[in-house]
């Protein structure tokens, strides 16, 4: 456990030298919601529920009042997910709501430790074809996806723990600067 610990230490220290892109991120969903855009957040397993947690912090509230901003969570309607599995393919269980939902003004925001989940880079393909804005987060390879996002936050590990872990420090921080923004 010492050396698990050490270890999510140096890979959360890490997310510091990020922090001008956490930034960046940071402000194009400040300029998507301003504009009346919408975020719409995928992911699969653990990523699904940070999708459902950002979403949450964004609609709710994170530390402080705010108007309610418009995030949905893709993951979340077992009726689509399934029908459109079923019906068509697990792969395109996100891009089918991609191409129902967004507009070129919204931002997708995808989670994937590996990169390469066939769902999410069809959702970033579909978005990036209407012209919407692709926020990535993954884990030291990417796979797929730093191709397919505008902004795209690599955290230096592979292992999903570690990684997620990351990505929880990381989005947190992006709701607290969009949160100071739009403060009540």
């Amino acid at each position: 456990m010492k050396d698990q610990i050490a270890e999510h230490i140096r890979v959360v220290s890490a997310i510091a030298g990020q922090i001008p892109l956490l930034e960046r991120i940071a402000s194009r969903l400040i300029e998507c919601f301003e504009a009346g855009g919408r975020l719409y957040l995928c992911g699969n397993g653990g990523s699904a529920a940070d999708t459902q947690h950002i979403a949450a912090e964004l609609v709710g509230r994170f530390m402080r009042d705010h108007r309610p901003l418009p995030a949905i969570a893709l993951t979340t309607d077992t009726s689509i997910l399934t029908a459109v599995s079923n019906d068509f393919d697990f792969a395109r269980t996100f891009s089918r709501q991609v191409e129902a939902h967004i507009a070129s003004r919204d931002v997708l925001w995808a989670l994937s430790v590996s990169g390469r989940s066939k769902n999410i880079i069809n959702a970033l393909e579909a978005s990036r074809h209407i012209g919407a804005c692709n926020i990535g987060f993954t884990g030291r390879s990417g796979g797929e996806m730093p191709g397919l996002s505008d902004l795209c936050l690599r955290v230096d590990h592979e292992n999903s723990d570690r990684v997620q872990e990351t990505h929880q420090l990381a989005y947190h921080l992006i709701c607290e600067r969009i949160e100071a923004h739009f403060a009540c």
